[in-house]
């Protein structure tokens, strides 16, 4: 998935969702509303690419505050090799009928640490990634896939993915 797809999806989805049930509102197609913010723990694993297997820990702030379909979200992961990524960005979510089940979209362009782990060509580094799980109300627990690369702005371009558990819990 290093050409984006889970970027593109978001947005393809997002827009769609906008024009069939943002648009209409009186607030406009990017009106603001607000959402209950939540705080995301994830711990998981770099699965893919020229990278070493390693550890990851990702810290992430729903803002409670959407625009159109389009959250807005803070995070910042911890990789055991020293790595440090840090990104602001969107999100999207989708819920089944009755709302047990939900998938969620982000895109969050970053600042990239290596810090002695693995380089990922360069310090700005973009996110992209899709979590699928299950909406306990007090408690979301959800199995998160993701993709980081500078999108080709370096000469080197090597990207990571990883896979991990994530635990969401609302701050209201």
């Amino acid at each position: 998935m290093a050409d984006g797809t889970m970027a593109a999806m978001m947005v393809v989805l997002g827009f769609t969702d906008m024009s069939l049930n943002h648009c209409p509102a009186p607030s406009g197609c990017f009106g603001r509303s607000d959402t209950t913010p939540r705080l995301a723990i994830s711990a998981g694993e770099v699965i893919e690419r020229r990278a070493e297997a390693s550890r990851e820990a990702f810290f992430r702030y729903d803002l409670g505050r959407n625009y159109g379909p389009f959250g807005r979200v803070v995070g910042a992961s911890f990789g055991e090799d020293g790595n440090v990524w840090i990104g602001v960005g969107h999100t999207y979510h989708i819920e089944s009928g009755s709302g047990l089940y939900y998938a969620q979209f982000h895109a969050m362009p970053g600042i990239y640490f290596a810090n002695g782990g693995f380089d990922l060509g360069g310090p700005i580094e973009f996110r992209s990634g899709v979590e699928v799980g299950v909406d306990l109300s007090d408690l979301r627990i959800g199995l998160s896939y993701d993709h980081r690369s500078n999108a080709g702005i370096y000469d080197e371009n090597p990207g990571i993915e990883t896979l991990q558990l994530r635990v969401s819990v609302p701050l209201k």
